[in-house]
């Protein structure tokens, strides 16, 4: 095994579990042990850390890795000290006397890695320790913080150079990140002076992602109904402020759904409890700003919501890729506001009021914040391909059509909005170019504010033009114009909206613009229909029981050894047992992610489980034709999974009617609930409560009756729906804002059922 090409091989199978690299990793783990310095470029779950790790056992001496966050160290040492790996880590979470021992035993050679936070690289402690041990390669995850023109700069990172200096002999130097463009990429070798280094761009796409931008009219509303309607799955929702953060758990709490959070201003024991609650599935939901996530390697998270649009692409891209670290489908979806602009620019300016740079680096830093802000507020408004978009703003161009994001799946229709264009630049020429876009789009839509009076914008010559059309349209309008650079928003407080030169070939050359607007979205198209096959579909009925059966056994041992489920095994090893059925050692080893060192830890364990569940005899608990089919599907085609799987609209079977039950006094989330839970999942899609109010209100069982003292609408039974079991009950939110909730007793809820029946045969 001395040879340099087996030894990683053997090392990957044998402690990490794995027959085979990934795409790139073995030409970087090659390069690595060649002695020359490497950068990689890996998207989110590529497995940019077995990377560094396979070498890092393979070298003489220690690897210090130069990690920004404390939760991703703790994770990855616990991940690496689970499969038999002693590893370490060194930042502000211990006290002196931890440090002192970590670093003596290190020098001792009990740790072959050693995870580090820059703040902690000039310490004398640490440099002493540097100085007096062999040190074979300096790894720097995350290697876009020490960019200036990244998105989360850092200006510790730069300690980095002068500590590599300081080191008697300079070790090999290689850098990770999952999101960076040209311009970072380049700016990392020059600030790490990287030797000549080998560069690996793998890609940035992650097929299995699925990408969805959203303009919802009430984020709360949708927020909860989407979170309803995947309750039995893994998601992070992510806020752009703490206050958000609070409301929006709070929220979900009082909607019966269990949820942690996560925050800054939480003190560490309470973020620690709410981490753990959701790595250990106790909470199934997480809502946090974008203090969590880095480092968290869960591998089951089915979905990730940004609540607010994040300040730039590449924050977003490694949060929304947080969804899916297990190669299964996921959904990343956006909910776009007009105010989320105005948030992220306030908090743009507040992140750099404390840093420790000159005015001049500061104002670099700030220009790159703000047009990479603008790069953000495009995305949501594109009707190209959304995957496309990520991928050419990070230097890759694909097919322009992925299938698997929202505007793939939408019809549209192109529509010649010259003249509102010419209307829109007229209007803000004649203004002097003094005005943002919600100025410009209320005055063509000639709307009395006294905003509009005191500027005299009612005097505009545009003033009410563009009355028969809708605001928002407008809007849309300039955004297509701004993308398309015939606009453009200044940097300032207040963003203006000014002309570009190109304008001029739109007022007095003739250019036509033509827009892509939504014509009608494909007929009902739901977030099964669009998914291709998860791996745990592939399982029949008894196969999903044994996984069940697993992920129990699993969940007892994660407790019984204080660690997160998935650190022993993924969701995607127990399914791979589910499907291989391994009777014995060298069974169980063939299972994906399981090595020498987690077979002795709970090898047998899982074994008698399968054992005991299939009394010995080896069975088909798979459906080999879908199997098949994912076998030939090639990576590149459509992932739509309606080609292999078409669920039908809810209705009333009699396996789900001799289900149903009495359930007392309920709400009507509570009643749907209840019938999504008998339906088979795998062939029917949910019936939802806004469907059924929506009915009952047609029907005149429910009105929307206007409260003069509280200002809105409030949902009322009427005596007609009184007759039949509905009442309303008014209740006070701790916030002391007064809401309805209409109650359905047991008569109501046959009722419920029959009117099921009766639309089902119309």
């Amino acid at each position: 095994m001395n040879n340099k090409k087996t030894q990683p091989l053997h090392i990957l199978k044998t402690i990490f579990g794995y027959d085979e690299f990934r795409e790139g990793q073995e030409q970087v783990v090659d390069q690595i042990l060649s002695g020359r310095d490497t950068m990689a470029i890996m998207p989110t779950g590529a497995g940019k850390s077995i990377c560094y790790q396979v070498p890092a056992l393979v070298l003489e001496g220690i690897t210090i890795v130069i990690s920004p966050l404390i939760s991703l160290m703790k994770d990855q040492v616990a991940a690496l000290n689970d499969v038999g790996v002693h590893a370490a880590y060194i930042n502000s979470s211990l006290t002196a006397r931890q440090i002192s021992l970590a670093l003596q035993y290190a020098k001792q050679g009990r740790y072959k890695i050693i995870y580090v936070a820059p703040e902690r690289l000039e310490t004398d402690e640490f440099l002493d320790f540097a100085s007096n041990t062999d040190i074979s390669m300096v790894t720097v995850d995350e290697a876009h913080c020490i960019s200036q023109w990244g998105q989360d700069f850092r200006p510790s990172y730069l300690k980095i150079v002068s500590f590599i200096d300081s080191l008697p002999n300079r070790p090999i130097i290689s850098a990770f990140t999952a999101t960076a463009t040209g311009e970072v990429i380049e700016d990392i070798s020059c600030v790490l002076r990287l030797n000549n280094p080998f560069r690996m761009i793998t890609g940035f796409d992650r097929r299995n992602l699925y990408f969805e931008v959203r303009t919802p009219k009430d984020k709360d509303v949708e927020l909860v109904d989407y979170v309803r309607k995947n309750s039995m799955q893994c998601g992070i929702i992510y806020c752009a402020t703490r206050k958000s953060v609070d409301e929006l758990q709070e929220l979900l709490e009082k909607n019966g759904i269990p949820a942690a959070k996560y925050h800054a201003g939480m003190s560490d024991s309470e973020r620690n409890d709410n981490q753990e609650d959701f790595i250990y599935d106790r909470k199934l939901v997480i809502v946090a700003t974008n203090a969590f996530g880095m480092g968290i390697d869960k591998s089951n998270v089915r979905y990730v919501i940004h609540y607010n649009m994040p300040k730039s692409m590449e924050e977003y891209y490694q949060e929304a890729g947080r969804a899916g670290r297990d190669g299964e489908e996921a959904e990343c979806i956006l909910f776009y506001g007009a105010r989320d602009v105005r948030i992220n620019q306030f908090l743009i300016e507040k992140s750099h009021e404390n840093d420790m740079l000159d005015p001049s680096q500061r104002e670099i830093v700030m220009e790159g914040d703000n047009e990479r802000l603008k790069t953000m507020t495009y995305y949501c408004f594109t009707k190209d391909c959304l995957r496309e978009y990520i991928l050419r703003y990070f230097g890759e161009y694909g097919q322009g059509f992925c299938d698997n994001c929202l505007n793939c799946h939408t019809e549209f229709e192109q529509q010649d909005v010259t003249d509102i264009s010419k209307d829109i630049i007229g209007c803000i020429r004649e203004s002097g170019q003094r005005f943002g876009i919600n100025v410009i789009s209320t005055t063509l839509v000639g709307r009395k504010l006294a905003k509009l009076s005191a500027n005299k914008m009612v005097d505009n010559s545009y003033y009410g033009k563009r009355s028969s059309d809708n605001e928002a349209y407008l809007k849309h309008v300039i955004n297509k114009l701004i993308i398309d650079q015939y606009l453009y928003l200044t940097n300032d407080k207040y963003s203006i909206v000014k002309l570009n030169r190109l304008a001029n070939s739109i007022m007095s050359e003739g250019k036509r613009i033509v827009m892509k607007l939504p014509k009608t979205a494909m007929e009902d198209i739901r977030a099964e229909e669009r998914k291709g096959i998860r791996k745990s579909e592939l399982l029949t009925s008894k196969g999903l029981e044994l996984f069940d059966l697993l992920r129990k056994l699993r969940s007892s041992k994660a407790k019984e050894e204080g660690m997160p489920p998935y650190i022993i095994f993924t969701d995607k090893s127990l399914i791979d047992m589910c499907i291989k059925l391994p009777f014995t050692k060298s069974e169980m080893l063939e299972v994906n992610g399981v090595g020498n060192h987690k077979y002795d830890k709970y090898g047998q364990l899982f074994i008698d489980a399968i054992l005991e569940y299939t009394g010995g005899i080896k069975q088909v608990f798979y459906y080999e034709e879908e199997i098949e089919k994912l076998k030939q599907r090639p990576e590149t085609l459509k992932t739509s999974r309606s080609k292999y799987i078409k669920k039908t609209d809810f209705y009333l079977t009699d396996n789900i009617k001799q289900g149903i039950r009495p359930l007392g006094k309920v709400s009507m989330g509570q009643f749907v609930d209840h019938l999504n839970g008998l339906r088979d999942e795998t062939t029917m899609k949910r019936i939802a409560a806004s469907h059924l109010t929506a009915l009952l209100k047609e029907e005149g069982y429910l009105i929307d009756e206007f409260n003069q003292l509280l200002g809105r609408n409030m949902v009322t039974v009427t005596s007609k729906g009184q007759e039949l079991g509905m009442s309303t009950e008014s209740r006070v939110s701790e916030k002391g804002n007064e809401y309805n909730i209409v109650i359905y007793d047991n008569e109501a809820q046959k009722f419920l059922i029959s009117l099921i029946e009766s639309r089902k045969a119309q």
